[in-house]
């Protein structure tokens, strides 16, 4: 297919006419008009802005191993686009690769891609509110490695609530967890801290190291209210379930 046929074929698909299409490119809309015709070819400027514009290698821009729309199965990705938009974002777009050098870049309100972007985003790399990923990194984070401003969730996860082997955050749950509280195989925390090695002003665990300790082997079903007590009193702005959730940590 050559660069014609493909320019109306992008064109189209993106639902422009060739007056907006020219008004992206700053050409007029017989210059369009004269591409799609094959009367004229465009510099190579404004083949590098035509393939970022609709995310198409030059190579394939100007019909250099590239197929018609039928046989994209053939293809090493697929990418659906929905034509229902919120602002300038489409509300769906799935842009997926295999192979080296074949990275898909989606962007949507909800986005799936080998990178993704979106309120909604799953990706190998995936960034929005709610990201899922190998690496997330969004409001609400699940992933390997999730970085996120409210709950993380992951290998190694990092947020005001963390969850993870490896947990970082102002809460902190994991194997290895580091906070302002923390409850984990080894936590370390600035105030408060529970798990098999507890570092922390108040620690309790097998193994404690703190200001007020408390070893699980001496706690019995008593012992967490004056677990709770000493909590409250220490941190009185604490929030109560917190308190909570430590008074029961070591039973």
């Amino acid at each position: 297919m050559k660069f014609s046929e493909n320019l109306i074929r992008l064109r189209k698909k993106e639902n422009l006419s060739q007056e907006e299409l020219g008004e992206k490119l700053n050409v007029a809309r017989q210059t369009i008009s004269k591409w799609e015709n094959s009367e004229t070819t465009p510099e190579l400027d404004k083949l590098l802005e035509i393939s970022k514009l609709f995310d198409i290698s030059i190579d394939e821009l100007v019909g250099n191993n590239i197929k018609v729309v039928k046989d994209n199965y053939r293809k090493n990705y697929y990418e659906f686009i929905s034509k229902t938009k919120i602002g300038s974002l489409p509300l769906v777009h799935i842009n997926i690769g295999y192979g080296l050098g074949n990275i898909r870049t989606a962007k949507g309100v909800l986005a799936i891609g080998n990178i993704a972007k979106g309120v909604f985003s799953f990706g190998g790399i995936a960034i929005g509110l709610f990201a899922f990923g190998g690496i997330a990194l969004g409001l609400i984070s699940l992933g390997a490695l999730a970085l996120a401003l409210l709950l993380a969730v992951g290998g190694i996860a990092v947020g005001s609530l963390a969850i993870g082997g490896i947990a970082i955050g102002l809460f902190a749950i994991g194997g290895f967890a580091l906070g302002i509280y923390a409850i984990g195989g080894c936590a370390i925390a600035k105030d408060i801290a529970a798990g098999g090695y507890a570092n922390g002003y108040i620690a309790i665990g097998d193994y404690v190291d703190g200001t007020i300790t408390f070893l699980t082997t001496e706690i019995t079903s008593s012992t967490k209210i004056e677990i709770k007590k000493t909590i409250l009193e220490e941190f009185p702005r604490i929030w109560r379930i917190i308190a909570t959730i430590f008074s029961e940590a070591g039973l």
